[in-house]
């Protein structure tokens, strides 16, 4: 009679601990070990990892700790046991890194697939889930600021009686909103995504999963939300024809520290070279069921450079890798970060570089890691 087929949560459970028990020959690690080795895991996280009861595939990157510590035995030299750089493996060593990595990919692909928890894109194969992914057929609502109508007076494409009226000159933080509502289109094809000004939101898309463009200065549907959820950080608008350029205030215990934007004066113009930007995700006040994600900055420079850091092909994936990386599972977090601006464009931030992270907070912390400057 055949035997049953292995349930994939089941193999990749098994190999884990197989890995952790039987991979060096009267070598076997305790659950605190190889958790203290693999940067400071909880035994009931390695343990969840090992049930074969109710099995959870790891994120990718522990997988890949698991690979690099479990492809050297050098690892134990040390005691308590230590994970080698992967510089530092030698050829045959880096043969079997990679060869364990392939193998724990592939058992976790096939987990996921048989627990529908991964995206799927045509024939491709499973991707892992980012900020964008959103469950099926649950509507996306993006929420832009209007232009104030004194700017669109001087404007004459704005002009709704001119031939050449151009709609989306309405719209504040537009190159934000053309770079996100693709990329969100793409990553979810059969959700309703929707975007409108914050003067145009109904009352359905504020319980729908929410996503807020630009700062308090103009968008209404952002200083709303922020007043409605517990955040360490505060974003102090601009002061028109003055100096003052604003600041987000992060406030840990009874201090406070303002992150403002860096403006040249020069030959009696100005400059911005450096703008400061947010980006927040939790559940959404309104429906605890769905999200809400604030990225605003204090200009429309940090604002594209903020939702760049999650779009941009070159940076999205370690930026994303960082989040999960810092955040964990945590349902809210927060990250405050510089965007460079070189000659008029926005330089999109990489969250591998600690000079960019200003401050990053997740629920549960009194004042997130703290400033980082």
């Amino acid at each position: 009679m055949a035997q049953p087929t292995e349930e994939p949560g089941v193999a990749l459970a098994r190999r884990l601990r197989a890995l952790r028990k039987h991979r060096w020959t009267g070598l076997a690690l305790t659950q605190t070990q190889l958790g203290a080795a693999l940067g400071g895991l909880s035994t009931g996280l390695i343990s969840s990892w090992e049930s074969e009861s109710r099995p959870i595939a790891p994120p990718m990157r522990h997988l890949r700790a698991y690979a690099l510590f479990f492809a050297a035995p050098r690892s134990l030299e040390t005691d308590p046991p230590t994970m080698l750089d992967l510089t530092e493996l030698t050829h045959a060593e880096r043969a079997e890194h990679d060869h364990l990595l392939e193998e724990l990919s592939a058992l976790r692909t096939a987990a996921r697939a048989a627990n529908n928890d991964a995206v799927v894109m045509g024939p491709a194969e499973p991707i892992e889930r980012t900020l964008w992914h959103f469950p099926l057929d649950q509507d996306i609502t993006i929420v832009v600021a209007p232009m104030p109508s004194d700017e669109l007076a001087t404007m004459r494409y704005a002009n709704e009686d001119d031939p050449d009226y151009i709609e989306s000159l309405r719209y504040a933080d537009a190159d934000s909103l053309i770079e996100l509502y693709g990329h969100i289109r793409a990553a979810n094809p059969h959700n309703h995504v929707r975007y409108c000004m914050s003067n145009e939101v109904r009352a359905n898309d504020f319980t729908a999963h929410l996503v807020l463009i630009g700062g308090v200065d103009w968008n209404t549907a952002t200083s709303d939300v922020l007043s409605r959820i517990q955040v360490p950080i505060s974003q102090a608008a601009r002061e028109d024809k003055t100096d003052d350029y604003g600041a987000f205030i992060v406030r840990s215990d009874k201090t406070e520290r303002r992150f403002a934007p860096k403006v040249l004066a020069r030959g009696g113009r100005r400059t911005l070279i450096e703008d400061v930007a947010h980006l927040y995700r939790g559940p959404n006040p309104h429906n605890s069921k769905r999200t809400v994600t604030i990225l605003n900055g204090m200009f429309s420079r940090g604002t594209l450079g903020v939702v760049r850091a999650l779009t941009d092909t070159r940076f999205r994936g370690q930026n994303e890798a960082h989040i999960r990386e810092r955040f964990d599972d945590a349902d809210t977090f927060s990250v405050l970060t510089r965007v460079p601006v070189v000659n008029g464009l926005v330089v999109t931030p990489d969250w591998t570089i600690s000079e960019n992270l200003l401050h990053e907070w997740s629920e549960g912390e009194v004042g997130g890691d703290g400033d980082r400057t």
